[in-house]
């Protein structure tokens, strides 16, 4: 099922009559919004996008506090918040791809378990994939001048949302040596900023609020994008990017790099899994539905400003938002990947950097 029929199965069951539910009231509450991520990547800025808004939807006008928790790559915030047990609605979560990537692989590090979180907003994102102006100027569409350049990536890890780019770039041909253990792709950003990493990725919000400087100013070189699907699951290019072409037609102008066989499946399985539905907002199992149903609404209110779409594709990135049912739906699509495309993936970690510890 694509992500425009999720949106479209979640608008029919909202004509059903929906039960009322007890009022709930925040005057005079904090609501802590945690991210397990740096204070200085994507999932930051999208949670200090959004904070201010709910706040200003949820009854009450409770205060929103952004909170950061890094750590081995999300993982340490995801089983944290696996152990809450918080059922008033002052406590909310964020994760991105780093963490459902963990998660689909069988890390072993992985102790929460997302069936068990109610998930009240998912947004999709995008990436850009950026070089150093040096070597950027070799780009000609295709990777065909670049893959005798050795680069430095800064990341969080082979097993986290890294793997996109990382299973990408090895798919053009191209050399890159990543350096893990960075807590957040802002770190990574940093990185390249001093001259440690000639190579980088942001998702969209991350790159719309500095990487896109670097590349204004001619210190950084776009690349592509990892693209984003139509209502028919085809890969088309980033509406929030559509300037830039996608590793798809990168892959298709450069010599060697096919767009079907296992690598691609592969590759558009884990693609589809961490972008599309990249973001989402969880409250902590056992959240009783009128908190739950109260979110709803709120992010509903935040989705209905007029304002929404302008403020939104400038901070964030022009992406779909889902709300109750579809958050739900969308969360399933995210946190799902074939067998086949599993298999692949812990192979060719294996193969390229000796992960053996998934198997």
């Amino acid at each position: 099922m694509t992500i425009k029929h999720i949106a479209r199965t979640a608008a029919a069951l909202a004509l059903l009559t929906t039960p009322a539910v007890a009022e709930v009231d925040f005057s005079g509450k904090t609501i802590e919004w945690v991210i397990p991520f740096s204070e200085t990547g994507g999932s930051a800025k999208w949670a200090n996008f959004f904070a201010p808004l709910l706040s200003q939807e949820l009854p009450g006008q409770p205060t929103v506090v952004v909170k950061y928790m890094p750590g081995a790559g999300s993982t340490k915030g995801a089983n944290w918040f696996q152990e809450q047990d918080h059922k008033d609605g002052t406590l909310l979560f964020g994760t991105s791809g780093s963490t459902q990537f963990p998660y689909l692989l069988g890390d072993p590090r992985v102790r929460y378990e997302y069936t068990e979180w109610v998930p009240v907003m998912a947004s999709g994102t995008g990436g850009v994939a950026y070089l150093n102006a040096e070597d950027g100027a070799r780009f000609d569409g295709s990777a065909n001048n670049l893959k005798d350049v050795d680069f430095i990536y800064g990341s969080q890890g082979a097993t986290r949302l890294d793997l996109v780019p990382l299973l990408a770039w090895q798919m053009l041909g191209m050399k890159v040596e990543p350096v893990f253990g960075i807590k957040g792709r802002g770190d990574g950003r940093l990185m390249f900023e001093r001259g440690e990493a000639t190579i980088d990725y942001q998702t969209s919000s991350a790159y719309l609020g500095a990487s896109a400087d670097l590349v204004a100013s001619g210190k950084a070189v776009a690349m592509m994008t990892w693209g984003a699907l139509d209502e028919y699951g085809t890969i088309v290019r980033d509406p929030t990017f559509p300037d830039l072409p996608t590793f798809k037609e990168v892959c298709e102008a450069t010599e060697g790099c096919e767009t079907s066989g296992e690598a691609w499946d592969a590759w558009k399985a884990f693609f589809v899994s961490g972008f599309p539905v990249q973001k989402i907002a969880f409250l902590p199992a056992g959240t009783p539905d009128e908190v739950t149903e109260t979110y709803t609404k709120a992010f509903e209110a935040v989705r209905s400003r007029p304002d929404f779409a302008e403020i939104a594709e400038q901070e964030v990135g022009k992406y779909d938002m889902f709300l109750g049912f579809a958050a739900k739906r969308a969360t399933i699509a995210g946190t799902t990947v074939s067998a086949e495309a599993k298999a692949y993936v812990l192979q060719w970690l294996k193969d390229a950097y000796g992960v053996t510890s998934l198997e």
